[in-house]
């Protein structure tokens, strides 16, 4: 390499860093990724503790990289390039052919031990029928779809053991859904099941009740979105997949919604359609995360259930709703009073703790149960 050569391609760099300085400095900070779908770090205030606990010069290195200068397209740019060596998991995620799926990681044993006897608190400490429902994520139901030699955990084995553990009845989501593999039943680019999938759930929670679901032809799919990118998209880099699309099968024109958003009651909404001009368009369903959400079906006739729930439910809650006169949804992340005395109270006939199994190996909420 030649003298000139190194010092044009030196000054070619500089000049690179330059600008990028000077982008960064004469762009305006963003608060909000939608690609990522998180917040990003701003100015971080300076203080001598700061400085001295490390945490101004950790704040400083995360508003650097969060506030880069066209962020989202070196994001990108870096899961191209890795997948051109060949590379197939991207923060945890895996690139299976034209879909994303989790990779779900072993569980904290000391946590999982204190959720089990929170669980178990909760069915002693009352006299209403508890069950337990566990939903396989996309990795266990199409495990042979993942990359060779991926690793993740072995979820069917996971929920059978829990059942044992516990004792309670259960909500067979593993068996339903592995009968329909074949099927989109979860989203390509997000971690939660699709409106299909979350039918199949409904069967499984009717059947455990000894109740009979309506057949799948008996609904009407709309589709209200084919530009989804979901939290897989997000987290992973792999920005070039085909967005998904949403359908809404239950049109739920005899429902009462009631939401607690705020702590005390408000008109709530099965489909909140704001949600489709966002990047999380999924919070559509119910309008998204909130303490506590009851949805009422005078028509149905099958009594009344209380699911202590994750995200999952969101979709699963509008199919539940064509069968029980009232389906409470709480969500232990921001409900915090005591669940026992909330069912005896609003004369609940069934209660189902309804999680995916990487949501309740990664709840730290669950300890409301033995409230």
């Amino acid at each position: 390499m030649s003298r000139r050569y190194a010092v044009g391609l030196s000054a070619l760099f500089c000049l690179f860093l330059g600008g990028m300085l000077v982008l960064h400095l004469g762009l305006p900070d963003r608060e909000k990724s939608e690609v990522e779908n998180r917040t990003l770090q701003q100015v971080p205030s300076f203080s001598i503790g700061a400085v001295l606990d490390g945490s101004f010069m950790e704040q400083t290195e995360d508003y650097i990289a969060d506030q880069f200068p066209g962020r989202d397209g070196w994001t990108e740019g870096k899961a191209r390039a890795e997948q051109l060596l060949g590379k197939k998991e991207f923060h945890g995620v895996y690139l299976c052919g034209d879909r994303l799926i989790a990779k779900v990681e072993e569980p904290d044993q000391e946590l999982l031990e204190k959720d089990l006897s929170y669980v178990k608190a909760l069915a002693e400490k009352t006299d209403i029928p508890v069950y337990l429902g566990l939903i396989p994520s996309a990795a266990e139901i199409w495990k042979d779809r993942l990359p060779a030699g991926a690793q993740s955990l072995d979820q069917a084995a996971f929920i059978h053991s829990m059942a044992q553990e516990t004792g309670l009845p259960t909500v067979d989501y593993l068996s339903v859904l592995q009968e329909h593999a074949g099927e989109e039943i979860f989203y390509r680019t997000d971690h939660h099941w699709t409106s299909l999938g979350a039918y199949y759930g409904y069967t499984a929670v009717l059947n455990a009740l000894g109740m009979e679901p309506l057949a799948l032809s008996s609904f009407t799919p709309q589709r209200v979105t084919e530009d989804f990118n979901g939290t897989l998209y997000s987290r992973s880099g792999v920005h070039w997949l085909t967005p998904d699309a949403i359908d809404l099968y239950v049109t739920g024109e005899n429902f009462e919604v009631s939401s607690w958003r705020t702590g005390k009651e408000e008109a709530g909404e099965l489909y909140d359609m704001e949600w489709l001009e966002s990047k999380d368009k999924y919070s559509l369903f119910l309008g998204g995360n909130q303490p506590l959400c009851v949805i009422k079906n005078p028509q149905a006739q099958g009594g009344k259930i209380l699911l202590v729930r994750d995200s999952y439910a969101d979709s699963l809650a509008p199919f539940l709703a064509t069968a029980f006169s009232e389906v409470h949804l709480v969500d232990l992340r921001h409900y915090k009073d005591s669940l026992s005395d909330y069912a005896k109270e609003q004369g609940i006939d069934a209660i189902l703790l309804s999680y995916s199994v990487p949501n309740f190996l990664e709840d730290t909420n669950l300890g409301f149960l033995a409230k």
